[in-house]
């Protein structure tokens, strides 16, 4: 069980204002998608450090840029810490990872296998289980009881009916085929 990565926890630090009352709901949905992403593809520590960063990012831009249209915002925090700190061979994948996870269909199959892992990752803690792709069932359980959701789907259909009731047209804006 991946409980204490420490790239994560720093990012989210960095973060915690702007997260204010959502940062331990948003500090376990990464920490979720972070255990099934690694259940399904394990991997190196360089795997780990790319997983860390994409996954403290992915929805971050929700926050700091106040939006539901938060790809775009997500991947460019990702890319200028990744500069930052002196790893840009990473940006790809990590950009990636975090432009195609809310993919409805199946990340092409000569892309990365972790861009794929973290598309099902994210569903499955998205989809509260019901998705489940290859991931054990117990390897569910238990990232969900070490990690529990504390209102954070809760919290992402209140960002989401906010934002259809501004863009009808686009009510998830996030989501792609």
């Amino acid at each position: 069980m991946l409980d204490r990565l420490a790239v994560l926890d720093e990012i989210l630090e960095r973060h915690a204002n702007v997260l204010g009352q959502d940062f331990h709901p948003y500090r376990n949905h990464t920490y979720r998608v972070a255990n099934f992403h690694w259940c399904m593809l394990p991997g190196t520590v360089h795997d780990l450090y790319a997983l860390s960063v994409a996954v403290a990012f992915h929805d971050l831009g929700i926050w700091t840029a106040g939006t539901f249209d938060y790809l775009a915002p997500s991947e460019a925090l990702a890319r200028q810490y990744l500069l930052e700190q002196d790893r840009p061979e990473l940006v790809p994948v990590v950009v990636a990872m975090i432009s195609e996870h809310h993919r409805i269909s199946r990340v092409p199959p000569d892309q990365d296998r972790r861009i794929e892992a973290f598309r099902r990752a994210d569903w499955i803690d998205v989809s509260l289980g019901l998705l489940r792709f290859d991931l054990h069932p117990d390897d569910f359980t238990r990232a969900v009881e070490r990690f529990p959701r504390l209102g954070f789907h809760l919290r992402l259909v209140q960002f989401s009916l906010r934002h259809g009731l501004r863009h009808p047209l686009r009510p998830l804006p996030m989501m792609k085929r």
